[in-house]
């Protein structure tokens, strides 16, 4: 965004910011109040628009709990989904909805957690919570993307935050990237730096971070590949061209796409052509069409994409092979993480008996 854009959206972000900061202060002082249920709930949130790595860490929070026994569910307003009221994405047997139904990231929980976790879409969490507990037995809750949503409380508060892109410009919506004062950080109980093998400024932001909210728990990340595998289940095998190292061409609509182009850098592939979509983008068959014209014009015999685009992509035709690259996030101590993990939901449980 340039200076004069910026400037024509400063008030914007005054009277945004203005409203935010009173809505907090109305939770902070007990005049509005967020709703109890009867389970433990972890919120896993940002500060800013766009991607965080949230995603990620939500599916490994949830694939945790649920390897320890937790009956986990998934709360999640399905972003940009083309249905309302209550969606069940999964039942945690089953998929049970669609990229239209569901929204890309719900669905793509879904189908990462199938057989560990339930998704539910559903802007009203708290009833969301209560009829997983009484239709699906559901006895741990992740609220996803939950930070700025306090109409229902939480016991454990995770803040994500980019490494590569922390703050932006530093200024609130629409004039930044930031959905409330940097100063709200202070309302986590921990914060997970994301992407942090990806940025040189991680010490500087953990200062930075302990300056605005003494003595809350700060753990770094990063993303690592975990598959590469066919977008059509009867397609070949990536590995021999892995091997290879055959040039891509990569596209994605995520929130932060040049840390997925850095990603495919690190895992050795040869990149000779980049497309970003705009987040949550809805693809057309031309845009396929006209994004692998110019892959193979600049010598590309394959594209790889990510998993949240292949959800939307699946059914549309593709000249030359199509790859996704699954990610994960890979906490550094990691056992400590757990341990923090076990604590909030002890604790969390102890109080509901």
């Amino acid at each position: 965004m340039n200076r004069a854009a910026i400037l024509a959206l400063t008030p914007l972000s005054v009277v945004y910011g203005t409203g935010v900061r009173l809505r907090n202060q109305l939770y902070q002082h007990g005049i509005l109040k967020g709703s109890d249920i009867a389970a433990p709930v972890i919120s896993i949130g940002n500060l800013t628009s766009g991607g965080t790595g949230k995603t990620p860490l939500v599916a490994f929070v949830a694939g945790q709990l649920a390897a320890v026994g937790q009956q986990v569910c998934v709360l999640t307003r399905g972003y940009r989904r083309q249905s309302a009221g209550r969606v069940v994405v999964s039942d945690r047997e089953q998929v049970l909805a669609d990229v239209n139904t569901a929204g890309d990231e719900a669905l793509l929980l879904a189908e990462k957690l199938q057989g560990q976790a339930a998704v539910i879409a559903d802007a009203n969490r708290v009833a969301a919570a209560r009829w997983a507990i009484k239709n699906l037995q559901s006895n741990t809750f992740i609220l996803d993307d939950a930070f700025q949503h306090q109409q229902i409380r939480r016991d454990l508060n995770i803040l994500t935050v980019d490494a590569t892109n922390a703050w932006g410009n530093r200024r609130i919506l629409p004039a930044g990237i930031l959905r409330e004062p940097i100063s709200e950080l202070s309302r986590a109980d921990c914060v997970v730096i994301t992407r942090a093998n990806q940025s040189a400024h991680v010490d500087q932001l953990r200062n930075e971070i302990n300056q605005l909210s003494p003595g809350t728990r700060i753990f770094t990340s990063q993303m690592q590949v975990s598959a590469v595998r066919p977008l059509k289940p009867a397609g070949d095998s990536f590995e021999p061209l892995l091997n290879q190292a055959p040039p891509v061409a990569a596209f994605c609509g995520i929130g932060n796409p040049s840390s997925f182009f850095s990603l495919i850098h690190l895992q050795g592939l040869a990149l000779c052509h980049t497309h970003a979509f705009a987040d949550h983008h809805h693809y057309l068959q031309s845009d396929l069409d006209r994004f692998v014209k110019d892959a193979i014009a600049r010598g590309a015999e394959a594209i790889v994409t990510t998993a949240k685009d292949a959800v939307k992509i699946a059914a549309l035709e593709l000249a030359i092979p199509c790859y996704v690259i699954d990610i994960a996030i890979e906490i550094h101590a990691r056992e400590h993480f757990l341990r923090y993990l076990a604590v909030a939901i002890d604790r969390a449980t102890s109080k509901q008996s």
